[in-house]
């Protein structure tokens, strides 16, 4: 985990849905921190700063043009 870097940071799991399909089907390592915390106490989301989205430092370019491209969007926004 040394080598991973967060990239985005989400307050509930229903933000990212397409964003982890996208991310599986590219092959990129990943890891959504503090997901089951989140899951089991949502309200406790902003105390815990987050669902941090953490991806290797080798794949931040990758995984930012996915985001950025969810964002460009007209179907699919990223909020």
């Amino acid at each position: 985990m040394e080598q991973f870097v967060t990239i985005a940071t989400f307050t509930y799991p229903s933000e990212y849905a397409v964003l982890r399909l996208l991310l599986e089907q590219e092959e990129i390592p990943h890891v959504f921190q503090n997901e089951t915390m989140i899951g089991v106490l949502p309200f406790h989301s902003n105390a815990v700063g987050g669902i941090r989205l953490k991806v290797h430092e080798s794949d931040v370019s990758k995984a930012t043009s996915i985001i950025e491209g969810l964002d460009q969007s007209d179907h699919l926004r990223i909020v």
